[in-house]
């Protein structure tokens, strides 16, 4: 984290806000999670390098950043680096994000794509782990499908705004899956074909 500053992926009237530990506004309502949650949420996520990953919910790109920064450290050949993928809804947010991870050097290692990340992004899957950046009624069935055998998802689950629960899941060979709840918190609402109505 210390090697991928918030501020620097932070509008203007944010920035000197970004040493505070919580969430912050990004635009379109929107906010970035606190330092202290995407820690949480990368160490659940067990990340190692060469993974491919699935971010559902770009923001502004700070989020898919950190985790280039594990799975594709700039020291690893190249052959041996993994990538992630993430997917936001917004398009003023997927430009903010995609401008941001090509200004600060991330473009060979993250892709930002517009679209409705709960139906997941098939062409790149199967994934080694999956992160959901916003709260879902529940888990969507296509991020599951796209979770390879021993891979991890890690998402918040319940209503908008209230009674969440950060769960990880963690998909076994045989296709079963162990779902453990990680503790309350609060995200804004996912969007999209298996999201929120709202």
């Amino acid at each position: 984290m210390k090697q991928v500053p918030r501020s620097r992926f932070l509008p203007e009237r944010s920035i000197e806000y970004a040493s505070m530990d919580t969430p912050l506004p990004i635009g379109k309502g929107q906010t970035v999670s606190a330092p202290h949650m995407l820690a949480i949420m990368n160490e659940a996520l067990e990340l190692q390098v060469g993974h491919n990953v699935l971010e559902v919910g770009a923001g502004c790109g700070w989020h898919a950043a950190t985790i280039a920064r594990v799975v594709a450290p700039e020291e690893a050949p190249r052959t041996e680096r993994g990538h992630v993928s993430t997917v936001e809804i917004v398009p003023e947010l997927a430009k903010m994000a995609r401008e941001n991870i090509m200004r600060l050097g991330f473009g060979d290692r993250v892709t930002v794509i517009q679209g409705d990340g709960s139906l997941g992004l098939l062409d790149r899957s199967p994934y080694d782990r999956i992160l959901v950046t916003a709260a879902a009624p529940q888990v969507p069935p296509p991020l599951l499908e796209q979770l390879k055998a021993g891979g991890i998802l890690v998402i918040p689950i319940g209503g908008v705004h209230l009674f969440q629960s950060l769960t990880r899941l963690r998909k076994e060979s045989k296709g079963s899956v162990v779902k453990e709840k990680l503790g309350g918190v609060a995200f804004v609402p996912l969007v999209g074909n298996f999201g929120h109505k709202i």
